[in-house]
């Protein structure tokens, strides 16, 4: 089974400066590297006059490190995009990708400054995100006799369904949405409850 985490809800921008530059972290949820790829290139062409566009993403599950990837864009190696990936990973956020924009002040921030800066515009983002459960869904068609139908609705709160559709001819018809990691426990009680004769099939 695989166990639920959130990813981002929407896109997300926050905006502070430190020692007068001024930096952009921008958010989005992104399903795979290529989706993240293409919301960075976004980015760079949005901010192409900024003195850096570092950035950082975790395509995959929360706390999965498989698909992740980072650049400090200019910046000294490692000040950027290692820390910024960091706090990715210690979220408990998956799905996501971030864009620090920096346009440089005129004070140098040195290495150890640079490492909060970018780390700190990311945890100040996560801070205001909006995020929703990742939930992976699978619709089915459920067959039941009239008798059952009243035990079938009580059935379907404590298994997270939610019904599409509704049609009553010979039998009681039902399409449902749930979550797939539910399914197998829905199925058995289903079967109990009737004693085998409802018929489901995956849409």
């Amino acid at each position: 089974m695989t166990p639920r985490y959130n990813i981002p809800a929407a896109r997300h921008r926050i905006e502070d400066a430190v020692k007068r530059s001024r930096f952009i972290t921008t958010l989005a949820h992104v399903e795979n590297v290529e989706q993240a790829k293409a919301f960075i290139f976004e980015i760079k062409t949005e901010f192409p006059d900024a003195t850096h566009n570092c950035w950082a993403f975790q395509a995959g599950p929360a706390n999965d490190s498989a698909f992740v990837g980072m650049s400090d864009d200019g910046e000294p190696h490692g000040t950027a995009g290692k820390p910024m990936l960091n706090v990715l990973l210690h979220s408990g956020i998956g799905e996501i990708a971030v864009v620090v924009t920096r346009y440089f002040g005129g004070i140098k921030l040195g290495t150890g400054g640079l490492v909060r800066a970018y780390s700190g515009m990311v945890s100040l983002g996560l801070e205001t995100l909006p995020t929703r459960e990742k939930i992976d869904p699978v619709t089915l068609e459920v067959v039941i006799e009239y008798g059952a139908v009243t035990l079938f609705k009580r059935m379907l709160s404590e298994h997270e369904v939610e019904v599409l559709a509704e049609n009553f001819g010979a039998d009681a018809v039902f399409t449902i949405r749930m979550p797939r990691e539910l399914r197998v426990d829905f199925e058995t009680a289903l079967m109990e409850m009737t004693n085998g004769t409802c018929l489901i099939e995956e849409q």
